[in-house]
């Protein structure tokens, strides 16, 4: 992942990715070996060092993926490495928890099936899966631009729920949040980013009205669901 905007994951956070480390229970974290799928810049692998984990590894495609986290989450207990969802570098049976925010949509078409074996293999039994993912919903499509340019792909929670049997899995809770002002954020993110190669313009603001989006119950542009391996 490129670091354009020199982010760093040791920050305070908003929106989407704190309301995901408060999805995640405390009992799936505190003491418990921890994969995650598409770290990113390792905002949820500082977190997790912060809550007790035992140790907690984050994966991308590439080493210049990892170049963020490593820079800056030094913990012992949190390691990164080289893989991806599709073939996840691990024995079977290795974590306690697996996540993975916001990345089905981003490997190749077709494949959801096998990343969700893949994690079903590498979790212990009992073990917890929690991700994220866009829904499909009319107003998060339309306003998501890469939905439009990319083909950037939206699922609905039955698909996933779908996924879950197939694979092995047992759906423990699935939620719809975020809203408008998740999509404000996310347009103004592309256009700052992408375009003026700097921050978001409305960023402050934002993010305060993201907080508040996402305590309210309900939303409808993105999925959280916990899958547990019986």
């Amino acid at each position: 992942m490129r670091n354009i905007l020199g982010e760093t994951p040791v920050g305070s956070l908003h929106g989407r990715s704190l309301f995901s480390t408060r999805f995640v229970s405390a009992a799936d974290i505190e003491d418990k070996t921890i994969l995650d799928v598409g770290c990113g810049f390792g905002w949820f692998e500082h977190n997790a060092v912060h809550r007790g984990c035992k140790r907690i590894v984050g994966i991308e495609p590439t080493p210049s993926d990892l170049e963020t986290a490593r820079k800056y989450v030094k913990s012992t207990r949190a390691i990164f490495t080289v893989g991806n969802a599709i073939n996840i570098p691990f024995e079977c049976s290795t974590f306690d928890t697996v996540v993975s925010w916001e990345v089905l949509e981003h490997i190749p078409r077709n494949s959801e099936e096998t990343m969700f074996r893949e994690i079903h293999r590498v979790l212990k039994k009992g073990g917890a899966f929690y991700m994220s993912t866009p829904n499909n919903s009319f107003i998060a499509n339309i306003c998501d631009p890469a939905w439009w340019l990319i083909g950037h792909r939206h699922y609905l929670p039955r698909e996933l729920e779908y996924l879950a049997r197939e694979t092995g899995f047992t759906t423990e809770r699935i939620v719809l949040k975020g809203g408008f002002w998740e999509i404000l954020g996310i347009n103004d993110l592309y256009v700052a980013k992408w375009m003026f190669r700097r921050r978001p313009f409305l960023e402050g603001l934002i993010q305060k009205m993201q907080d508040r989006e996402y305590q309210k119950k309900g939303g409808f542009e993105s999925i959280f669901v916990k899958l547990v391996k019986p």
